[in-house]
C-alpha cells in the first residue's frame, strides 16, 4: 500500500493525471487523492529451518479437516502459549510503529519476533498471503498487505498478528494511532475496542453466537458507526480457521449454541461511514466502499463452564463488567 503524494498545485479534472499515466485526473488519481493505494511488496521473508510449520508453510495450499469445536484441555493449555505469544508480539508492534516507517517494516519486526520465539507467522502463505502480518492503515477494513507504504503522523494502522507455536494458532490484532491523530480517529479507536469488549462480554455458555453480533451492533450504533458484514470472527485450533462463523452484527441464523471448550475469535471492523466494502486487485485488501476510516480489534477466547476466558488478553479484562473466567 502506498498513500498518494499528488504535486503542491493539482490539475483540473479535465486535465490530464499528474502521475503520467495520460488518463485525465477525473478519472485517475483525483478519486484517490488522500486514499490508500497499493505499494511495492517485496520478497517473501524466510523462516529459519527446525520451525514447525502449519501445513500450507511450503506450498500456500490449506489443508482442511473436521477438527473439533470443543477443544480437549491438553490442547486448550497449547492455545494458551501460543496466544499469550501473539499477544505479546502485538504490543510490542504497536510500540514499534512511528512516523516515516513503512508497512514492511513492520512486517519485519513480526516476523523477527515470531520466529525468534520458535514460532511461525500464521498469515505467511496462507493461501499464497506473502507477509507475515497484516497492517491495514486508515480505511483498509482487514488484510492489508505491508509493503513500501510510509506512515505517516494522523494514520490510525491495525496489526493482525497470528503466531502458530505447538500445533496451534493464537489470533489477536489492535488498531494503533500513529503520532496525533484527530478527535473522530480517536473516537473510532475507541468505540472499536468497546464493541469487541461488548461481544466478549455476551459470550455465555447455552446462549447463541448472535447475541454477540448483536451486542456489538447495538454499541455501534449508538456512536453511528457501521459494522462490517463482509469479514467475520473464526473458530481457532490446530487449523487457522475452522468451521465456527461469528457475525459482528446480529443475525437470528447465526445459531450455533456456544459450549464450553469452544475457541473463537471476535474481531468487529467498526467504520465512520458505510459498512460496505470494495476489494482490490490482489484479492486480499478490503477498504470501505466509501474511503472513511475503519478500525478493528480481535481476540481469541475460550468458552468456559460460567462465561469465557480471553486467552490473548495479556491479563487485560473487560472495562465495563465483571469479569468471568
Amino acid at each position: 500500500m502506498s498513500v498518494t503524494t499528488p504535486p503542491e498545485v493539482l490539475p483540473a479534472a479535465g486535465d490530464p493525471c499528474w502521475c503520467g499515466s495520460g488518463r485525465k485526473y477525473k478519472r485517475c488519481h483525483k478519486p484517490l487523492e488522500g486514499r490508500v493505494i497499493p505499494g511495492v511488496v517485496s520478497p517473501m521473508r524466510t523462516v529459519p529451518e527446525g520451525i514447525v510449520k502449519p501445513s500450507y508453510g511450503d506450498t500456500g495450499t490449506v489443508a482442511r479437516w473436521d477438527e473439533p469445536k470443543i477443544k480437549s484441555p491438553e490442547v486448550i493449555e497449547r492455545m494458551r502459549y501460543a496466544c499469550d505469544m501473539a499477544a505479546d508480539i502485538l504490543r510490542m508492534a504497536g510500540e514499534f510503529v512511528k512516523p516515516e516507517m513503512t508497512t514492511d517494516d513492520i512486517d519485519a519486526f513480526v516476523h523477527e519476533e515470531t520466529v525468534r520465539r520458535g514460532a511461525y507467522p500464521s498469515p505467511l502463505n496462507y493461501h499464497g498471503y506473502p507477509k507475515s502480518v497484516c497492517t491495514s492503515l486508515n480505511e483498509v477494513i482487514c488484510h492489508g498487505i505491508p509493503d513500501s507504504t510510509v506512515v505517516n503522523d494522523g494514520d490510525i494502522i491495525n496489526l493482525d498478528v497470528t503466531c502458530y507455536v505447538n500445533g496451534v494458532h493464537g489470533d489477536t490484532n489492535a488498531t494503533f494511532p500513529v503520532g496525533n491523530i484527530d478527535e473522530e480517529s480517536k473516537l473510532l479507536v475507541r468505540v472499536a475496542e468497546e464493541c469487541m469488549w461488548k461481544g466478549i462480554e455476551a459470550v455465555v455458555p447455552g446462549q447463541p453466537l448472535s447475541d454477540i453480533g448483536r451486542a456489538i451492533e447495538n454499541h455501534a450504533k449508538t456512536h453511528r458507526m457501521g459494522v462490517i458484514r463482509a469479514f467475520i470472527g473464526h473458530g481457532i485450533g490446530e487449523q487457522f480457521h475452522t468451521d465456527i462463523q461469528v457475525l459482528h452484527y446480529y443475525d437470528a441464523r447465526n445459531s450455533m449454541i456456544m459450549r464450553p471448550g469452544m475457541t473463537f475469535t471476535i474481531e468487529p471492523m467498526i467504520s465512520l461511514g458505510t459498512w460496505q466494502h470494495k476489494m482490490w486487485d490482489d484479492d486480499w485488501t478490503a477498504v470501505t466502499a466509501d474511503g472513511k476510516r475503519t478500525a478493528q480489534f480481535e481476540h481469541t477466547v475460550l468458552l468456559t463452564e460460567t462465561g469465557v476466558e480471553v486467552l490473548t488478553a495479556n491479563g487485560a479484562v473487560s472495562p465495563s463488567a465483571p469479569w468471568k473466567r
